[in-house]
């Protein structure tokens, strides 16, 4: 099939991009970095996802993964209006067979910078909206919202004992997920997938359940 997946220079967006090239798909990146992916069924966009102007001109995409996101950087224009754009000019059309938008578990729970929290609670409704809109292409539209992940971006936390410890407290699992635990979770969602949608699921190792209640002995 035919997959744009935006943010898919490093982290989750390079796996998930990856997966779908293993399992045959053609896929176009687009990220304000140069490409990091070197496939022959890979084609790369260089351009900002909030300039709707340069946008490349693609047509007939089936799977739309947003995935580009940010924090503490333009949250709201980058992590919510740049996917509304994306989504807007690409998926709204009736070869689409799927939309996912990763959002975060941050959008469930708040329990993060405020900027970012609004972002990704915007980008919960707005995944609703999305899938009643394309459900008469017989298309499904759901958000992936993960808890921690393994990334670079979050090496600051991962290095750090101390604050390691008070997270892993907070998770159930005792571990965050990889980039290709989540690349498999999308790959389930926009293809496996033919019935679930407009629903937010949250994959975040049991961490929105360990409500900590304190109460004397």
């Amino acid at each position: 099939m035919k997959v744009l997946i935006t943010g898919t220079t490093q982290g989750i967006g390079k796996a998930i991009a990856e997966a779908f090239l293993d399992k045959g798909h053609e896929v176009i990146g687009i990220d304000r970095q140069e490409k990091s992916i070197l496939h022959p069924n890979y084609t790369h966009h260089t351009v900002d996802v909030r300039d709707r102007a340069h946008l490349p001109a693609i047509e007939n995409i089936e799977i739309l993964i947003n995935n580009a996101g940010t924090q503490n950087e333009d949250d709201i224009d980058i992590n919510l209006k740049a996917l509304i754009g994306i989504t807007e000019k690409y998926a709204i059309q009736p070869k689409i067979k799927s939309v996912l938008n990763i959002a975060s578990a941050s959008g469930h729970t708040g329990a993060e910078f405020p900027e970012y929290c609004a972002s990704k609670g915007g980008v919960l409704a707005y995944t609703k909206n999305v899938a009643m809109r394309i459900a008469p292409f017989g298309a499904t539209c759901n958000s992936l919202d993960p808890g921690g992940v393994i990334t670079p971006l979050n090496e600051c936390v991962m290095n750090d004992p101390v604050l390691w410890a008070e997270i892993m407290d907070e998770t159930p699992l005792k571990r965050w997920a990889t980039t290709e635990e989540i690349a498999e979770w999308a790959y389930f969602l926009t293809v496996t997938n033919k019935f679930c949608t407009g629903q937010n699921i949250l994959v975040d190792g049991g961490e929105a359940i360990n409500y900590n209640f304190v109460w004397t002995e």
